[in-house]
Protein backbone atom coordinates (compact mmCIF):
# COMPACT_ATOMS: atom_id res chain seq x y z
CA UNK A 1 0.00 0.00 0.00
CA UNK A 2 1.62 2.97 -1.27
CA UNK A 3 1.47 5.72 1.95
CA UNK A 4 -0.38 9.20 0.52
CA UNK A 5 1.56 12.53 1.19
CA UNK A 6 0.81 15.29 -0.39
CA UNK A 7 3.64 17.84 -0.91
CA UNK A 8 4.15 21.41 -2.76
CA UNK A 9 7.92 22.41 -3.86
CA UNK A 10 9.07 25.63 -2.42
CA UNK A 11 10.78 28.53 -3.87
CA UNK A 12 13.59 25.86 -5.74
CA UNK A 13 16.95 27.11 -7.28
CA UNK A 14 15.27 27.71 -10.72
CA UNK A 15 13.07 29.43 -9.25
CA UNK A 16 15.69 31.65 -7.65
CA UNK A 17 18.05 31.89 -10.96
CA UNK A 18 14.73 32.93 -12.62
CA UNK A 19 13.69 35.70 -10.64
CA UNK A 20 17.84 36.79 -10.58
CA UNK A 21 17.64 36.91 -14.38
CA UNK A 22 14.12 38.47 -14.49
CA UNK A 23 15.78 41.71 -12.43
CA UNK A 24 18.23 41.89 -14.92
CA UNK A 25 15.96 42.01 -17.66
CA UNK A 26 13.55 43.79 -16.35
CA UNK A 27 16.88 47.07 -15.43
CA UNK A 28 17.47 46.32 -18.95
CA UNK A 29 14.22 46.98 -20.89
CA UNK A 30 13.23 49.74 -18.39
CA UNK A 31 16.11 51.86 -19.59
CA UNK A 32 15.62 54.51 -22.02
CA UNK A 33 17.40 53.79 -24.38
CA UNK A 34 15.53 50.33 -24.96
CA UNK A 35 12.53 52.55 -24.46
CA UNK A 36 13.33 54.63 -27.13
CA UNK A 37 14.16 51.77 -28.98
CA UNK A 38 10.38 50.64 -28.79
CA UNK A 39 9.27 53.96 -29.99
CA UNK A 40 11.35 54.09 -32.89
CA UNK A 41 10.20 50.68 -34.18
CA UNK A 42 6.68 51.95 -34.05
CA UNK A 43 8.18 54.74 -35.80
CA UNK A 44 9.16 52.93 -38.68
CA UNK A 45 6.27 50.49 -39.14
CA UNK A 46 4.04 53.37 -39.32
CA UNK A 47 6.10 56.23 -40.62
CA UNK A 48 5.64 58.99 -38.71
CA UNK A 49 7.52 60.47 -35.29
CA UNK A 50 6.61 58.29 -32.15
CA UNK A 51 7.72 59.31 -28.81
CA UNK A 52 7.43 56.91 -25.78
CA UNK A 53 4.97 57.68 -23.55
CA UNK A 54 5.05 56.49 -19.92
CA UNK A 55 4.40 54.39 -17.41
CA UNK A 56 5.71 51.08 -18.65
CA UNK A 57 3.43 48.15 -17.72
CA UNK A 58 5.01 44.99 -16.51
CA UNK A 59 2.93 41.83 -16.69
CA UNK A 60 3.32 38.46 -16.28
CA UNK A 61 4.58 37.20 -20.14
CA UNK A 62 4.82 40.79 -21.43
CA UNK A 63 6.18 44.34 -21.13
CA UNK A 64 4.23 46.88 -22.86
CA UNK A 65 5.61 50.18 -24.26
CA UNK A 66 3.03 52.91 -24.56
CA UNK A 67 4.14 54.95 -27.76
CA UNK A 68 2.40 57.80 -29.23
CA UNK A 69 2.90 57.83 -33.04
CA UNK A 70 2.56 61.65 -35.02
CA UNK A 71 -0.41 61.97 -36.62
CA UNK A 72 -2.39 59.07 -35.10
CA UNK A 73 -5.13 59.18 -32.84
CA UNK A 74 -4.51 56.06 -30.97
CA UNK A 75 -1.89 54.76 -29.04
CA UNK A 76 0.54 51.80 -29.48
CA UNK A 77 1.16 48.82 -27.33
CA UNK A 78 4.82 46.96 -27.74
CA UNK A 79 4.99 43.40 -25.64
CA UNK A 80 8.10 41.25 -26.81
CA UNK A 81 7.17 37.89 -25.54
CA UNK A 82 5.01 34.73 -26.57
CA UNK A 83 4.79 36.99 -29.71
CA UNK A 84 4.31 34.96 -33.22
CA UNK A 85 0.85 32.81 -32.07
CA UNK A 86 -0.20 35.36 -29.76
CA UNK A 87 -0.42 37.85 -32.57
CA UNK A 88 -1.64 35.66 -34.86
CA UNK A 89 -4.46 34.08 -32.31
CA UNK A 90 -5.25 37.71 -31.77
CA UNK A 91 -5.89 38.81 -35.40
CA UNK A 92 -7.99 35.49 -35.30
CA UNK A 93 -10.20 35.85 -33.01
CA UNK A 94 -10.86 39.57 -33.76
CA UNK A 95 -11.90 38.37 -37.49
CA UNK A 96 -13.89 35.30 -36.67
CA UNK A 97 -15.88 36.64 -33.32
CA UNK A 98 -17.78 39.61 -32.30
CA UNK A 99 -15.13 39.75 -28.84
CA UNK A 100 -13.95 42.93 -28.54
CA UNK A 101 -9.70 42.37 -29.43
CA UNK A 102 -7.17 44.66 -29.42
CA UNK A 103 -6.05 45.65 -32.94
CA UNK A 104 -2.83 43.97 -34.19
CA UNK A 105 -1.28 46.61 -36.49
CA UNK A 106 2.10 44.58 -36.90
CA UNK A 107 3.42 41.59 -35.32
CA UNK A 108 6.97 39.60 -35.70
CA UNK A 109 10.56 38.00 -34.94
CA UNK A 110 13.11 40.63 -35.52
CA UNK A 111 13.68 44.07 -34.43
CA UNK A 112 16.48 45.57 -32.59
CA UNK A 113 13.81 44.82 -29.12
CA UNK A 114 13.43 40.87 -30.07
CA UNK A 115 9.79 39.44 -31.01
CA UNK A 116 7.60 42.28 -31.24
CA UNK A 117 3.79 43.07 -31.79
CA UNK A 118 1.79 46.60 -31.95
CA UNK A 119 -1.45 47.09 -30.90
CA UNK A 120 -4.44 49.50 -30.68
CA UNK A 121 -4.17 51.05 -27.50
CA UNK A 122 -8.15 50.82 -26.19
CA UNK A 123 -9.31 53.27 -23.60
CA UNK A 124 -10.48 51.52 -20.62
CA UNK A 125 -11.23 52.25 -16.90
CA UNK A 126 -9.33 49.29 -15.44
CA UNK A 127 -9.47 45.17 -15.34
CA UNK A 128 -12.96 43.54 -14.50
CA UNK A 129 -10.42 41.49 -11.80
CA UNK A 130 -10.32 44.75 -10.05
CA UNK A 131 -13.96 45.29 -10.09
CA UNK A 132 -14.53 41.86 -8.28
CA UNK A 133 -11.75 41.03 -5.97
CA UNK A 134 -11.49 41.52 -2.06
CA UNK A 135 -9.72 45.01 -1.50
CA UNK A 136 -6.63 44.78 -0.47
CA UNK A 137 -3.85 47.48 -0.52
CA UNK A 138 -1.01 45.35 -0.77
CA UNK A 139 -0.30 44.84 -5.19
CA UNK A 140 1.82 41.76 -4.72
CA UNK A 141 -0.87 39.47 -3.21
CA UNK A 142 -2.88 37.34 -5.12
CA UNK A 143 -6.35 38.05 -6.08
CA UNK A 144 -9.27 36.61 -4.11
CA UNK A 145 -13.10 36.70 -5.24
CA UNK A 146 -14.35 39.67 -2.69
CA UNK A 147 -16.66 37.48 -0.47
CA UNK A 148 -18.94 40.24 0.38
CA UNK A 149 -19.89 40.98 -3.61
CA UNK A 150 -23.37 40.94 -4.18
CA UNK A 151 -24.76 38.30 -6.36
CA UNK A 152 -26.13 40.90 -8.92
CA UNK A 153 -23.09 42.26 -9.07
CA UNK A 154 -21.05 38.98 -10.28
CA UNK A 155 -23.99 37.60 -11.86
CA UNK A 156 -23.50 40.66 -14.60
CA UNK A 157 -19.48 40.02 -14.54
CA UNK A 158 -19.99 36.46 -14.98
CA UNK A 159 -22.65 36.69 -17.59
CA UNK A 160 -20.37 39.34 -19.85
CA UNK A 161 -17.45 36.79 -19.68
CA UNK A 162 -19.86 33.78 -20.45
CA UNK A 163 -20.64 35.76 -23.63
CA UNK A 164 -17.10 36.21 -24.40
CA UNK A 165 -16.81 32.22 -24.16
CA UNK A 166 -19.90 31.29 -26.32
CA UNK A 167 -18.26 33.50 -29.14
CA UNK A 168 -15.00 31.41 -28.96
CA UNK A 169 -16.94 27.93 -28.64
CA UNK A 170 -17.96 28.12 -32.66
CA UNK A 171 -13.95 28.75 -33.53
CA UNK A 172 -13.30 24.90 -34.93
CA UNK A 173 -9.83 23.49 -36.03
CA UNK A 174 -8.73 20.33 -38.00
CA UNK A 175 -5.87 19.52 -35.14
CA UNK A 176 -4.12 20.33 -31.68
CA UNK A 177 -1.39 23.01 -31.74
CA UNK A 178 -0.82 26.97 -31.90
CA UNK A 179 -1.93 29.14 -34.60
CA UNK A 180 0.05 31.00 -36.82
CA UNK A 181 -0.29 33.52 -39.85
CA UNK A 182 1.41 33.44 -43.58
CA UNK A 183 2.30 35.90 -46.11
CA UNK A 184 -1.07 35.72 -47.05
CA UNK A 185 -2.97 36.23 -44.28
CA UNK A 186 -4.09 32.80 -43.80
CA UNK A 187 -4.20 31.27 -40.13
CA UNK A 188 -3.65 27.28 -39.68
CA UNK A 189 -2.64 24.99 -37.02
CA UNK A 190 0.98 24.56 -37.26
CA UNK A 191 2.80 24.45 -33.79
CA UNK A 192 2.99 22.63 -30.99
CA UNK A 193 -0.03 23.59 -27.79
CA UNK A 194 2.19 26.32 -25.99
CA UNK A 195 0.45 26.32 -22.37
CA UNK A 196 1.47 27.86 -19.43
CA UNK A 197 2.18 24.52 -17.79
CA UNK A 198 5.12 24.12 -20.11
CA UNK A 199 6.22 27.82 -19.74
CA UNK A 200 6.55 26.83 -16.06
CA UNK A 201 8.28 23.64 -16.39
CA UNK A 202 10.52 25.47 -17.94
CA UNK A 203 11.01 28.82 -15.51
CA UNK A 204 10.38 26.78 -12.27
CA UNK A 205 11.48 24.00 -12.74
CA UNK A 206 14.26 24.02 -15.35
CA UNK A 207 12.89 20.98 -17.10
CA UNK A 208 14.91 20.34 -20.40
CA UNK A 209 13.47 21.74 -23.43
CA UNK A 210 14.40 18.35 -25.30
CA UNK A 211 11.86 16.70 -23.18
CA UNK A 212 8.90 18.93 -24.34
CA UNK A 213 7.11 18.48 -27.84
CA UNK A 214 8.98 19.85 -30.65
CA UNK A 215 7.97 23.16 -31.47
CA UNK A 216 6.27 22.22 -35.25
CA UNK A 217 4.24 19.39 -33.00
CA UNK A 218 0.45 18.95 -33.72
CA UNK A 219 -1.88 16.53 -32.56
CA UNK A 220 -4.52 14.92 -34.61
CA UNK A 221 -6.17 12.94 -31.67
CA UNK A 222 -7.64 14.23 -28.59
CA UNK A 223 -6.06 10.98 -27.20
CA UNK A 224 -2.12 11.68 -28.69
CA UNK A 225 -2.28 15.21 -26.72
CA UNK A 226 -3.67 13.43 -23.32
CA UNK A 227 -0.75 11.00 -23.27
CA UNK A 228 1.51 14.38 -24.00
CA UNK A 229 -0.06 15.66 -20.82
CA UNK A 230 1.00 12.59 -19.12
CA UNK A 231 4.24 12.14 -20.73
CA UNK A 232 5.36 16.07 -19.50
CA UNK A 233 3.73 15.16 -15.62
CA UNK A 234 6.49 12.70 -15.67
CA UNK A 235 9.69 14.38 -17.25
CA UNK A 236 8.78 16.73 -14.30
CA UNK A 237 9.38 13.83 -11.80
CA UNK A 238 12.59 12.77 -13.65
CA UNK A 239 13.91 15.80 -14.25
CA UNK A 240 13.16 18.70 -11.63
CA UNK A 241 16.13 17.91 -9.50
CA UNK A 242 15.23 19.99 -6.40
CA UNK A 243 12.52 20.28 -4.03
CA UNK A 244 10.01 17.93 -5.86
CA UNK A 245 9.81 14.50 -3.81
CA UNK A 246 10.93 14.72 0.06
CA UNK A 247 10.83 10.87 0.89
CA UNK A 248 10.60 7.49 -0.80
CA UNK A 249 6.77 7.03 -0.21
CA UNK A 250 6.47 10.48 -1.19
CA UNK A 251 8.54 9.52 -4.28
CA UNK A 252 6.17 6.30 -4.73
CA UNK A 253 3.06 7.90 -4.52
CA UNK A 254 4.29 10.38 -7.49
CA UNK A 255 5.98 7.63 -9.31
CA UNK A 256 2.66 5.50 -9.24
CA UNK A 257 -0.11 8.49 -10.13
CA UNK A 258 1.61 9.16 -12.97
CA UNK A 259 2.11 5.95 -14.41
CA UNK A 260 -1.32 5.35 -13.81
CA UNK A 261 -2.21 8.39 -15.49
CA UNK A 262 0.11 7.47 -18.28
CA UNK A 263 -1.76 4.28 -18.45
CA UNK A 264 -5.12 5.60 -18.59
CA UNK A 265 -4.59 8.28 -21.69
CA UNK A 266 -2.99 5.21 -23.90
CA UNK A 267 -6.10 3.22 -22.90
CA UNK A 268 -8.03 6.31 -24.14
CA UNK A 269 -9.79 6.29 -21.23
CA UNK A 270 -9.00 10.31 -20.20
CA UNK A 271 -11.09 11.70 -23.34
CA UNK A 272 -13.84 9.57 -22.39
CA UNK A 273 -14.16 10.08 -18.51
CA UNK A 274 -17.49 11.00 -17.06
CA UNK A 275 -19.19 10.07 -20.49
CA UNK A 276 -21.63 8.03 -21.59
CA UNK A 277 -19.21 5.55 -22.95
CA UNK A 278 -17.12 5.65 -20.22
CA UNK A 279 -16.71 2.72 -18.46
CA UNK A 280 -15.06 3.04 -15.70
CA UNK A 281 -15.91 6.37 -13.88
CA UNK A 282 -19.06 5.94 -11.52
CA UNK A 283 -21.20 9.59 -13.12
CA UNK A 284 -21.83 9.40 -16.53
CA UNK A 285 -23.46 12.03 -18.75
CA UNK A 286 -24.22 12.32 -22.45
CA UNK A 287 -20.99 13.47 -24.59
CA UNK A 288 -21.92 15.83 -27.52
CA UNK A 289 -21.92 14.47 -30.96
CA UNK A 290 -18.99 16.74 -31.36
CA UNK A 291 -17.04 16.16 -28.78
CA UNK A 292 -14.25 14.74 -31.37
CA UNK A 293 -13.92 18.27 -32.64
CA UNK A 294 -10.93 20.87 -31.32
CA UNK A 295 -11.53 24.14 -30.35
CA UNK A 296 -9.73 27.55 -29.25
CA UNK A 297 -8.82 26.69 -25.78
CA UNK A 298 -7.79 30.62 -24.12
CA UNK A 299 -5.23 29.25 -21.02
CA UNK A 300 -5.16 32.51 -20.35
CA UNK A 301 -8.53 33.84 -20.19
CA UNK A 302 -9.62 35.50 -17.29
CA UNK A 303 -10.90 38.52 -15.42
CA UNK A 304 -7.19 39.71 -15.22
CA UNK A 305 -6.80 39.94 -18.67
CA UNK A 306 -10.51 41.50 -19.04
CA UNK A 307 -10.82 45.32 -19.57
CA UNK A 308 -13.74 47.22 -19.06
CA UNK A 309 -15.01 50.70 -18.82
CA UNK A 310 -16.92 52.95 -16.44
CA UNK A 311 -20.06 50.63 -17.12
CA UNK A 312 -18.56 47.95 -16.43
CA UNK A 313 -18.52 46.74 -20.10
CA UNK A 314 -16.01 44.81 -21.75
CA UNK A 315 -14.27 46.65 -24.26
CA UNK A 316 -10.94 44.61 -24.93
CA UNK A 317 -9.58 41.14 -24.22
CA UNK A 318 -5.88 40.62 -24.43
CA UNK A 319 -3.11 38.77 -23.47
CA UNK A 320 -3.61 35.52 -25.88
CA UNK A 321 -0.77 34.09 -25.00
CA UNK A 322 -0.81 30.35 -24.51
CA UNK A 323 -4.08 30.00 -26.74
CA UNK A 324 -4.25 26.92 -28.90
CA UNK A 325 -6.89 24.76 -30.51
CA UNK A 326 -7.17 21.95 -27.72
CA UNK A 327 -10.00 19.22 -27.13
CA UNK A 328 -13.14 20.11 -26.64
CA UNK A 329 -13.61 18.58 -23.50
CA UNK A 330 -11.54 21.37 -22.21
CA UNK A 331 -13.98 23.73 -23.26
CA UNK A 332 -16.78 21.56 -22.16
CA UNK A 333 -15.15 21.79 -17.79
CA UNK A 334 -16.07 24.68 -15.94
CA UNK A 335 -13.95 27.27 -14.65
CA UNK A 336 -11.28 27.64 -12.30
CA UNK A 337 -11.09 31.27 -12.11
CA UNK A 338 -14.44 31.75 -10.78
CA UNK A 339 -12.46 32.53 -7.54
CA UNK A 340 -9.55 33.77 -9.07
CA UNK A 341 -7.49 31.93 -6.82
CA UNK A 342 -6.25 28.36 -8.24
CA UNK A 343 -7.46 25.71 -5.78
CA UNK A 344 -3.91 24.15 -4.59
CA UNK A 345 -2.75 27.81 -3.46
CA UNK A 346 -6.08 28.40 -1.81
CA UNK A 347 -6.20 29.06 1.76
CA UNK A 348 -6.72 27.33 4.01
CA UNK A 349 -6.65 24.65 1.74
CA UNK A 350 -8.40 22.92 -1.06
CA UNK A 351 -11.39 21.91 0.47
CA UNK A 352 -12.53 24.99 1.33
CA UNK A 353 -12.02 26.02 -1.98
CA UNK A 354 -13.83 23.52 -2.93
CA UNK A 355 -16.61 23.94 -0.93
CA UNK A 356 -16.79 27.80 -1.79
CA UNK A 357 -16.31 26.98 -5.61
CA UNK A 358 -19.53 24.93 -5.85
CA UNK A 359 -21.63 27.84 -4.04
CA UNK A 360 -20.14 30.45 -6.82
CA UNK A 361 -20.21 27.52 -9.51
CA UNK A 362 -24.09 28.03 -9.35
CA UNK A 363 -24.13 31.37 -9.92
CA UNK A 364 -21.92 31.00 -12.88
CA UNK A 365 -24.23 28.64 -14.31
CA UNK A 366 -27.36 30.91 -14.01
CA UNK A 367 -25.58 33.42 -15.95
CA UNK A 368 -24.44 31.17 -18.64
CA UNK A 369 -28.05 29.38 -19.01
CA UNK A 370 -29.02 33.20 -19.44
CA UNK A 371 -26.13 33.99 -21.97
CA UNK A 372 -26.99 31.21 -23.79
CA UNK A 373 -30.82 32.08 -23.93
CA UNK A 374 -30.06 35.22 -25.03
CA UNK A 375 -27.15 34.07 -27.83
CA UNK A 376 -30.01 31.96 -29.48
CA UNK A 377 -29.48 27.83 -28.11
CA UNK A 378 -29.66 26.79 -31.70
CA UNK A 379 -26.49 28.58 -32.99
CA UNK A 380 -24.14 27.07 -30.58
CA UNK A 381 -22.10 23.36 -30.88
CA UNK A 382 -23.62 22.41 -27.66
CA UNK A 383 -25.57 23.62 -24.20
CA UNK A 384 -22.03 24.49 -22.35
CA UNK A 385 -24.02 25.19 -18.92
CA UNK A 386 -25.02 21.66 -19.30
CA UNK A 387 -21.23 20.30 -19.17
CA UNK A 388 -20.08 22.55 -17.27
CA UNK A 389 -22.53 21.08 -14.07
CA UNK A 390 -21.95 17.65 -15.34
CA UNK A 391 -18.03 18.18 -15.24
CA UNK A 392 -18.31 19.36 -11.94
CA UNK A 393 -20.74 16.49 -10.62
CA UNK A 394 -18.87 13.96 -12.43
CA UNK A 395 -14.90 14.19 -11.41
CA UNK A 396 -14.17 15.29 -15.17
CA UNK A 397 -13.21 19.03 -14.18
CA UNK A 398 -10.57 17.69 -11.53
CA UNK A 399 -9.58 15.12 -14.45
CA UNK A 400 -8.95 17.88 -16.99
CA UNK A 401 -7.33 19.98 -13.95
CA UNK A 402 -4.38 17.73 -13.25
CA UNK A 403 -3.69 17.27 -16.68
CA UNK A 404 -3.09 20.49 -17.75
CA UNK A 405 -1.13 21.20 -14.09
CA UNK A 406 1.70 19.92 -13.17
CA UNK A 407 2.23 21.57 -9.78
CA UNK A 408 -1.27 20.58 -9.01
CA UNK A 409 -1.44 17.20 -10.43
CA UNK A 410 -0.15 15.11 -7.56
CA UNK A 411 -3.01 16.63 -4.89
CA UNK A 412 -5.56 16.31 -7.29
CA UNK A 413 -4.85 12.57 -8.22
CA UNK A 414 -4.73 11.38 -4.59
CA UNK A 415 -7.35 13.36 -3.44
CA UNK A 416 -10.11 13.00 -6.56
CA UNK A 417 -8.97 10.62 -9.36
CA UNK A 418 -7.49 7.96 -6.62
CA UNK A 419 -10.23 5.98 -6.14
CA UNK A 420 -11.30 5.82 -9.97
CA UNK A 421 -7.77 4.30 -10.89
CA UNK A 422 -7.18 1.92 -8.13
CA UNK A 423 -8.41 -1.14 -10.20
CA UNK A 424 -5.74 -0.60 -13.23
CA UNK A 425 -2.57 -1.42 -11.20
CA UNK A 426 0.97 -0.46 -12.42
CA UNK A 427 1.93 -2.91 -14.88
CA UNK A 428 4.88 -5.40 -14.50
CA UNK A 429 7.61 -3.53 -16.04
CA UNK A 430 6.40 -0.65 -14.22
CA UNK A 431 6.78 -1.97 -10.86
CA UNK A 432 9.97 -3.27 -11.88
CA UNK A 433 11.56 -0.17 -12.57
CA UNK A 434 9.82 1.80 -9.30
CA UNK A 435 12.77 0.85 -6.63
CA UNK A 436 15.68 1.24 -8.81
CA UNK A 437 13.89 4.68 -9.75
CA UNK A 438 12.88 5.48 -6.16
CA UNK A 439 16.95 4.90 -5.20
CA UNK A 440 18.23 7.16 -7.99
CA UNK A 441 15.94 9.78 -7.13
CA UNK A 442 16.59 9.67 -3.30
CA UNK A 443 20.65 9.70 -3.83
CA UNK A 444 19.47 12.92 -6.44
CA UNK A 445 18.08 15.22 -4.26
CA UNK A 446 21.11 15.34 -1.97
CA UNK A 447 22.85 17.86 -3.63
CA UNK A 448 20.86 20.59 -4.34
CA UNK A 449 22.02 21.94 -7.41
CA UNK A 450 20.56 23.51 -10.83
CA UNK A 451 21.32 20.21 -13.80
CA UNK A 452 21.51 21.84 -17.38
CA UNK A 453 20.62 19.27 -19.19
CA UNK A 454 21.86 18.85 -23.27
CA UNK A 455 19.37 17.88 -25.76
CA UNK A 456 20.85 14.10 -25.79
Amino acid sequence: MVEKQNTFAEHNLAWERNDEAWEISQKRLRRRYTCELAASLAGWKFGGKATFRPPLIIGGYNILYKVQVEGMASDVYFPIEKTLQEGATARYVEQHTQIPVPKVFNYGEKSDLGPFMILQHVENSGLMVNRIKMPNPDPDVTSVLDPNISETVLSNFYGKAARCLLQISRLLFDRIGSLSENDSNTFSVTGRPLSKNMNDMLQLANIPRAVLPPENKTYSTIDEWYVALAEMHMAQLIFQHNDLVTTENDCRNKYVARQLFRRLAKDHRLSSFGFADDSWSSQLSQAPSNLGSFRLWADNFRPGNILVDDSDDIVAVIDWELTYAGPTQFMLDCLWWLLLEVPESWKPDMDDWTKIYDIRLQTWLLAMEKSEKDTGPETLPFVWSTHMRESWGTGRFWLNYAAKNSWAFDTVFWKYLDERTRFNLLGEKERAAMEPFVEWKMEDKKERILVDWDPE
